[in-house]
């Protein structure tokens, strides 16, 4: 059986690291993706799906996203069933993290509050083309 969800779209929200008794991470956070379709004359619509993750990769996401931030994620479809406070029967559906990866540019993100963007840009130095030779226009003598 298959249960593969990938997902990109913007927090709605900073997500908070929280650690298990057992002291295993786990954040919780809501991803926004807008829909394909919209109606003539309407304003697009979108869907907030919550999306769990743990371990490693919650401390990923903890480290370097915020609200605002772009997002893709790759996990399971995961459902509760509970009853609530007053009697009804509720159903939960979340996202469980696998993988989470950036997809927004730099420009995007919140340089102040990343240290990782905070970082300058590397410099390359330019090649050095003395091993080649120049190849004169004429037809006759191309090797190929």
């Amino acid at each position: 059986m298959i249960n593969t969800v990938v997902l990109m779209g913007r927090l709605t929200y900073d997500p908070e690291l929280r650690t298990t008794p057992n002291g295993v991470s786990v954040i919780q956070f809501q991803v926004a993706c807008d829909r394909n379709f919209q109606r003539a004359g309407e304003e697009r619509k979108a869907d907030f799906i919550d999306v769990t993750a743990w371990r490693q990769t919650a401390e990923f996401v903890s480290r370097y996203f915020r609200k605002g931030s772009m997002i893709a994620v790759e996990g399971s479809i995961q459902t509760d069933n509970y009853t609530d406070r007053d009697g009804n029967k509720r159903k939960t559906v979340q996202v469980v993290a696998n993988n989470v990866s950036f997809c927004g540019s730099k420009a995007e993100s919140n340089t102040a509050s990343n240290p990782v963007y905070n970082q300058p840009a590397p410099s390359y130095a330019s090649a050095d083309n003395s091993d080649f030779e120049e190849i004169i226009d004429d037809d006759d003598d191309l090797p190929f």
